[in-house]
């Protein structure tokens, strides 16, 4: 990935705070829902309920497409992103805390709440696979797509030991 598209997909995940999910349900119908999400760089995080739908088609499916996006007044300055990602239900204490933090800070009005049981509300940690990343001021329906890499996810990536070290 260039550095200038991995900058425009970071503008994006940083300037928003909401996306739609869709899942795969188990009668084939897709099922799209918007959910609140932080994302630690390429890496995108979000609560989900263990008695919904939307947990269910991922516990059976892993498999998720994101989009994230703004209306604007002008067509030639559409831009968003539409992810290709594998969903995981986070089981680490550590990275769920980490998640957590991310979320207070996205989301300071929600700093009197206590933190989500994991029991009730789990965190799910979407890891894209590919990505598409939309600039109409490229010219109209111009999008890049960009195949994302281990490399690509750096230090976000779960499962390595220093995953929270470098933090």
């Amino acid at each position: 990935m260039t550095p200038d598209l991995r900058n425009l997909i970071l503008a994006q995940l940083d300037e928003h705070r909401i996306m739609t999910v869709a899942t795969n349900r188990p009668d084939g119908w897709p099922q799209a829902t918007v959910v609140g999400y932080a994302n630690d760089g390429l890496v995108l995080y979000c609560f989900v309920a263990r008695t919904s739908q939307k947990y269910a088609n991922i516990v059976r499916d892993k498999r998720v497409s994101i989009a994230i996006g703004s209306d604007f007044a002008d067509p030639v300055q559409i831009k968003g992103l539409s992810l290709a990602a594998k969903a995981s239900i986070v089981e680490d204490r550590k990275e769920f805390d980490r998640a957590c933090d991310l979320f207070l800070k996205r989301y300071p009005e929600y700093a009197a709440w206590q933190r989500p049981d994991p029991a009730l509300a789990p965190m799910l940690r979407m890891t894209p696979e590919i990505v598409s990343v939309l600039d109409y001021s490229k010219g109209f329906g111009h999008s890049d797509l960009v195949e994302i890499s281990s490399r690509d996810l750096g230090k976000s990536q779960p499962g390595r030991s220093h995953w929270f070290a470098s933090r």
